[in-house]
């Protein structure tokens, strides 16, 4: 079933995080300062709406480079869906194009303090980390025939990096509802 991202209030602080990455070690939101712009997306491997765009957000990654620090957390249940485990989301990132870090969010707590509702789902904060854009990553939906080119992020990056407001209306992000534990579901 598709859930919509929901719309946190622009200007919310970043939460802070400390997550193992799926080739090994910790990132901390910490370890993404000095960027003028963070991008912490909430993706996974089995979902339709982000296998739809995955190379496109590898895409994007690259063309901003240093002036954009990206960052991909899974916080689905990987027992219970287990194309959500470590393994798996390291061939996603190999497939596509993903030089970014990929984390695990096994407690879920994280999605859980960035109000994620769903995969894909962008969150982006500018340089002293308050939330600047929060949406979609562009109109494509697997099933319809909009190209995959992130063009609604990478407008709101784009103001951004140029130091302007975000344009508005920001769209909310359409994919798969987080996996939660059973009992772990936010309240």
């Amino acid at each position: 079933m598709a859930a919509n991202s929901f719309m946190v209030p622009l200007g919310t602080p970043a939460p802070a995080f400390d997550l193992t990455a799926i080739e090994g070690g910790s990132v901390s939101l910490d370890d993404l300062k000095g960027s003028p712009a963070t991008l912490v997306v909430f993706l996974s491997n089995h979902c339709p709406y982000v296998r739809h765009i995955e190379r496109g957000i590898g895409a994007l990654a690259a063309d901003y480079g240093s002036r954009l620090s990206v960052v991909a957390i899974c916080s689905n249940d990987s027992v219970n869906y287990p194309d959500d485990d470590a393994t798996h989301l390291a061939e996603q990132a190999a497939r596509a194009g993903f030089a970014f870090p990929y984390l695990l969010d096994d407690t879920q707590e994280v999605a859980k303090a960035y109000r994620a509702a769903c995969t894909p789902d962008f969150f982006l904060y500018d340089a002293r980390f308050l939330l600047v854009y929060r949406g979609e990553f562009d109109g494509a939906r697997p099933g319809n025939p909009v190209p995959v080119t992130g063009a609604s992020l990478r407008a709101a990056i784009d103001a951004v990096l140029a130091g302007e407001p975000v344009p508005e209306p920001q769209h909310p992000s359409m994919g798969c509802g987080i996996k939660w534990r059973p009992g772990n579901e936010p309240r």
